[in-house]
């Protein structure tokens, strides 16, 4: 047998080989001693991947692996890494990155510095992606509107980098083909090719399956156009997404030990109010039915879920933070609060920073807002108390919940959902995506540690040692 393929040596024919599947990165250069036995475990597969997502759920630390993985690549390329972040949370990444010992400076007008450079997504569009090597988005389900914006800036930028991380606590927990999303980000199957190879669309059909098989639901609970995983693509579909994202809700899912990561006991109250005033046309109440009766109800009960919410958070001298939907919900509880700041989406960037700044050093007790605005990546464990308006949206009340009720939290947590008769059917709702985001997470899981496994064997053989026989040298 020769030494030789024509081209080069066996050892290069191994080499290149080992760039099928996707790795498109390298080994790690450094490591930080502070990390995690799992955190190191993910930061060392994100950095041989090159391309890849972390969904590691809150307060596990992804921005400590974030800025890990971004100084090896700055290290490796001798070129600025970007991360992109929720509103609020750069200034956090770089309070992290001191905590670390990792140089990280906040960029908001769109220059690149040298090093680790951090800003928001609503400045994204100001910068150069030609001058970053690679770029990290934290929180990445912030990018999974298909037909969103900030989807289209997001993916343009990082389409024209090398090295690309996206982190997130929750992958699409509600809709499975919102991880096209994440893939075309990362330069795999955009969503058309990924619909057409793992997916059939129903809805000329109208058939009916098992919640757990549909996928593009929108965030009032409706189904999008009947798209569903095809029977016998269940499983390439998971493999698929195991090759190019790694998921844990607990260090135990990668096989390390869990117990320093427990969580305090959360409690969730329901708090049930009802109309003083019946609908147009009606003498009474009736329970609203339907997301347009349910609207319409929330709106007719502005003024007493907003008391509620101010008797269950005024005068425990307590942090609190109470989310709202409408706007009209965040006025009335900014003049029933005495002792808070509210937060809206038409306040300036810099409003909108300086007030979670004011509510993370107590300066402000009590923050109303919108999950959109601030429920995403800030970590508020200094508050256990939250209210909370239920909508169809399972991403919007975990995420917001997870805010407190996270890794590091000290104390116990308590939610009042404060509803409507008819917003049974929204905690219903709710119950039913949370369940069908555990059955995400555990297929995801279990073809993880199957793709683990293989790839852990192919690395294992590329990297052994060739005999002299087969790489020419005698």
């Amino acid at each position: 047998m020769s030494g030789s393929n024509g081209n080069g040596s066996y050892a290069e024919f191994l080499e290149a080989k080992a760039q099928i599947g996707g790795n498109h990165g390298f080994d790690p250069l450094w490591m930080h001693d502070d990390l995690f036995d799992f955190q190191v475990h993910l930061v060392e597969w994100a950095l041989r991947k090159g391309r890849g997502a972390i969904f590691a759920d809150c307060g596990l630390g992804k921005t400590p692996m974030q800025l890990v993985w971004a100084e090896n690549v700055v290290r490796k390329t001798n070129r600025p890494v970007l991360i992109v972040a929720p509103l609020a949370v750069s200034a956090q990444t770089v309070r992290e990155g001191t905590k670390f010992g990792i140089d990280v400076r906040r960029s908001d007008d769109g220059t690149a510095m040298p090093g680790i450079v951090t800003t928001n997504y609503e400045r994204l569009h100001l910068f150069n992606p030609h001058d970053f090597a690679g770029t990290v988005c934290d929180e990445s389900s912030a990018i999974k509107a298909f037909h969103g914006k900030r989807r289209e800036v997001v993916t343009d930028f990082m389409v024209k980098q090398k090295y690309r991380l996206l982190a997130t606590a929750t992958a699409a927990p509600n809709d499975w083909i919102e991880l096209g999303t994440s893939s075309e980000a990362l330069g795999e199957l955009n969503r058309t090719d990924m619909l057409s190879r793992f997916f059939k669309n129903d809805e000329s059909t109208k058939v009916v399956t098992s919640s757990a098989k549909w996928v593009g639901q929108n965030a009032d609970g409706r189904r999008d156009p009947g798209w569903r995983l095809k029977g016998h693509a269940v499983e390439p579909f998971w493999r698929w997404v195991a090759s190019w994202a790694r998921a844990m809700r607990s260090p135990e899912d990668l096989g390390f030990d869990g117990s320093r990561f427990d969580l305090p006991e959360l409690t969730v109250n329901e708090h049930m109010i009802d109309s003083v005033n019946p609908a147009e046309g009606m003498l009474f109440n009736m329970v609203a039915i339907g997301l347009a009766e349910q609207r319409d109800e929330a709106r007719r009960t502005i003024n007493e879920r907003c008391e509620r919410v101010a008797s269950l958070v005024n005068d425990t001298g307590e942090p609190a933070i109470a989310w709202c939907h409408l706007n009209a919900e965040g006025d009335l509880l900014e003049k029933l609060i005495p002792d808070c700041v509210q937060v809206a989406g038409g306040d300036s960037i810099e409003h909108k920073e300086k007030a979670v700044e004011d509510f993370i050093a107590g300066n402000v007790r009590v923050l109303v807002s919108k999950p959109k605005i601030f429920g995403w990546g800030l970590n508020l464990q200094h508050c256990a108390h939250m209210t909370f308006f239920p909508t169809h949206s399972y991403e919007a009340y975990y995420q917001a919940v997870r805010r407190c009720w996270r890794f590091g939290q000290e104390r116990p947590v308590t939610v009042d959902i404060v509803t409507t008769p008819g917003g049974h059917d929204v905690m219903s709702n709710l119950q039913r995506k949370s369940d069908q985001a555990a059955e995400m997470f555990a297929s995801l899981v279990r073809h993880m540690h199957e793709s683990e496994t293989i790839q852990r064997i192919e690395y294992e053989c590329i990297n052994m040692e060739v005999p002299a026989w087969m790489s020419g040298r005698q």
